[in-house]
């Protein structure tokens, strides 16, 4: 279709997953090269699709993505997306970060972004939760980050933004799943220890996964060094998962995940 306008296609990946027999692919087309818009390009594609029975996305990457952060008291993977954002390595509509504590306020007032304090305890969660669903909608926000937001997320939020909420999880999934990570991969002995960027489902740590890393640990190192090199290795997955999910970089195959990197 695009030869058929003389649209220039500026990248184009596929993958073939023989289990499924399903067939996937990303295209970026020179905008300027075709002779009409999105809307008009989404009339003349929807006919291909339907003869295809594909599922498919037309997204303009000049229009940036609306994105919320839920951060708790460790702010480290906050810090770095917001001088990734600052930058402008990394290209958002940054609407708001959302705290269940104070720490991190002044940090982000400093960038000139909402910050909004939703305090919550174990008898408060679902009040907390509900008033955090109401920020969200105010900002119009399409995309939320937990940027270790120490909270499980209500199933009915998770289905509420279904492949639209990216966690980091301080280990190298599907091993470690749960609290404290760390201390269990150094009970274990392991000699690779990671950190996981994948999309939050009902299911805790079970949801697709975007995006991982490991580094080298042995028997000398404590639990507080793996905790510090892994607040490095957090960032950069993060960071990473967040980039391919902003330029449509990911396709959801069942609970895995086809990233276009």
């Amino acid at each position: 279709m695009f030869a058929e306008y003389h649209g220039w296609i500026v990248e184009s990946q596929t993958h073939a997953d023989p289990q499924s027999g399903r067939f996937f692919m990303r295209q970026e087309t020179l905008a300027e090269s075709l002779p009409f818009g999105i809307n008009k390009l989404r009339q003349q594609f929807e006919p291909l699709a339907q003869q295809f029975d594909m599922k498919y996305t037309i997204t303009d990457s000049s229009v940036l993505k609306r994105v919320v952060i839920l951060v708790s008291k460790q702010t480290h993977c906050l810090d770095d997306l917001l001088y990734r954002w600052r930058s402008g390595e990394m290209s958002f509509d940054l609407k708001a970060v959302i705290s269940n504590h104070e720490d991190a306020r002044g940090f982000v007032d400093w960038h000139r972004v909402p910050f909004h304090h939703v305090p919550m305890s174990a008898d408060s969660q679902e009040t907390g939760f509900r008033q955090i669903e109401r920020i969200i909608d105010q900002t119009g926000a399409e995309t939320l980050v937990l940027a270790r937001f120490m909270r499980i997320l209500p199933a009915w939020l998770c289905e509420k933004f279904p492949a639209r909420i990216l966690n980091i999880h301080h280990s190298f999934l599907p091993s470690f799943a749960g609290s404290n990570p760390y201390r269990q991969a150094h009970e274990r002995g392991v000699k690779y220890v990671g950190a996981t960027c994948h999309y939050a489902t009902e299911k805790l740590d079970e949801g697709p996964i975007i995006e991982q890393d490991a580094f080298r640990t042995n028997h000398t190192d404590t639990v507080e060094e793996l905790i510090c090199a892994g607040r490095d290795i957090e960032k950069a997955v993060l960071a990473r998962g967040l980039r391919f999910h902003l330029e449509d970089r990911v396709l959801l195959n069942s609970n895995k995940t086809v990233v276009f990197d």
